[in-house]
């Protein structure tokens, strides 16, 4: 049994939602889902007593929106072996309350000491899931995306490996692909992907193509578990979390550069992104000047004299326009005003530093939807909110339909076939309601009306 969360903005509603998703499932079964944001409802995070009255006899494991973190239920913990005896793993925290119990909360990797223990999602339905994500993709004008997989700290790598054979291929060699897909695997397995392009090559078909290798270097701010050089203004003895020991990511991303793969890595706290540029530094160093086309992904919050590292050192900040949308409130909230005003989405001056800047959505933690993002970029309007937030940092409309289209093809070595419309490239593209981008740039809305992929009518 599933149940969305997503725009619950109190606790009765959070409560009601999971009771009905209870009331229709066996008992002994999984309650599952999430999407919850607690900044909607003011910040508190929710506990298992919340929903343990209403879930007696069912296992629950609720996921907030961006994944690194999860709420499971007094049942969950049991089956699980969760008490408090059990230790944080390496790069997760268990949420306790004052006397050492468990409040149900797991963040990043502690999520691995319950995930084994959810029954595995069915070939069909994986497959289901692609095909209609692919449509939601073509309607929102999107030809081609960079899946990282159901890959997050706790999460098995070989989930990955699992889809690209169970969904990818099988969807490629029975003519069901829609859109184009650029894999990227969990870094710790880079010598699999190393084979993997060795027997393949890095073009399996016009739909598939194998990107490179990613890891995490801390979680996420809405979490709290983004890793900061300053103190969390709502929890002063938190930092947020090295998710991954930077030795272990050093000599992963060593090797894996070493062989010719491509490295992206997720950072989002000021400290989380100085130590991955750190490490940067040292993986060239060490392995020689190349086109490698590192990316870190987010590039959320960053320390003073970063965006000049960032350009200085040739590297892609693969970023989320739409997820200021919801991080506005609660950066202000959790860094305090000053920190939140100084480095966050750093849009406009990481262009100014030369930065190649590429847009993407992080669906499903916000909507897959370019032209809002692109909208986004330009405005920086939060929900609510009558001014743009950060306002130096707004984008043109060139600059943001780069981001998007071009800039986020090179950024995976796509750029020679896609990304724009010229000779000899792919005929991706998108009819869009408005009349000019003048238009659109004025009134910042427009719908898409038709997709075409190689020049064939998609959508509708």
């Amino acid at each position: 049994m599933r149940v969305d969360l997503r725009g619950v903005n109190q606790q009765d509603e959070f409560v009601r939602r999971v009771k009905e998703a209870a009331m229709n499932a066996k008992e002994g079964s999984w309650i599952l889902g999430g999407g919850w944001n607690n900044d909607l409802w003011g910040g508190e995070f929710p506990v298992a007593s919340w929903v343990d009255h209403i879930t007696p006899y069912n296992p629950v494991w609720l996921s907030r929106m961006d994944g690194h973190m999860g709420l499971a239920n007094s049942v969950a913990l049991k089956l699980s072996g969760i008490s408090n005896l059990s230790e944080d793993p390496e790069g997760g925290t268990i949420m306790r309350t004052a006397s050492g119990e468990p409040t149900g909360l797991l963040i990043d990797s502690a999520s691995e000491l319950l995930l084994p223990w959810i029954p595995k999602v069915s070939v069909n339905e994986r497959r289901e899931a692609f095909r209609r994500a692919s449509n939601l993709a073509l309607m929102r004008g999107v030809t081609t995306v960079v899946d990282f997989g159901r890959y997050l700290p706790g999460v098995s790598p070989e989930l990955s490996w699992e889809d690209f054979a169970d969904v990818y291929q099988w969807a490629d060699a029975t003519g069901k692909m829609m859109i184009r897909v650029c894999l990227f695997f969990p870094l710790e397995t880079w010598t699999r992907l190393l084979d993997l392009i060795g027997k393949m090559g890095r073009v399996i078909s016009q739909w598939i193509y194998l990107g490179g290798v990613k890891a995490f270097a801390d979680g996420s701010l809405g979490s709290n578990s983004a890793l900061f050089y300053e103190p969390y203004v709502d929890e002063p003895h938190n930092y947020g979390l090295q998710v991954t020991a930077i030795e272990t990511l050093f000599n992963m991303t060593l090797s894996s550069d070493k062989s010719g793969l491509q490295v992206a890595i997720h950072a989002i706290g000021d400290r989380a992104n100085d130590l991955i540029l750190d490490m940067h530094e040292l993986v060239v160093s060490t392995n020689g000047m190349r086109d490698r086309r590192f990316r870190i992904e987010h590039a959320q919050h960053l320390a003073p004299g970063a965006t000049a590292r960032f350009g200085r050192l040739g590297i892609v900040a693969s970023v989320q326009p739409d997820h200021l949308l919801v991080d506005a409130n609660s950066a202000t909230r959790k860094l305090g005003i000053d920190r939140a005003q100084k480095g966050s989405y750093l849009f406009r001056s990481l262009l100014a530093s030369n930065v190649q800047l590429a847009f993407g959505s992080d669906w499903p933690v916000v909507d897959i939807n370019p032209l809002g993002g692109v909208r986004t970029a330009m405005k920086r309007i939060p929900p609510a909110w009558n001014d743009a937030w950060i306002p130096s940092e707004c984008l043109t409309l060139n600059d943001a339909l780069k981001a998007y289209t071009i800039s986020a093809a090179r950024a995976c070595f796509l750029d020679k076939e896609l990304g724009s419309l010229s000779p000899g490239k792919l005929a991706d593209f998108v009819i869009l309601s408005t009349g000019s981008w003048d238009d659109f740039a004025a009134e910042g809305s427009a719908s898409v009306e038709a997709t075409y992929v190689a020049g064939l009518q998609a959508y509708p």
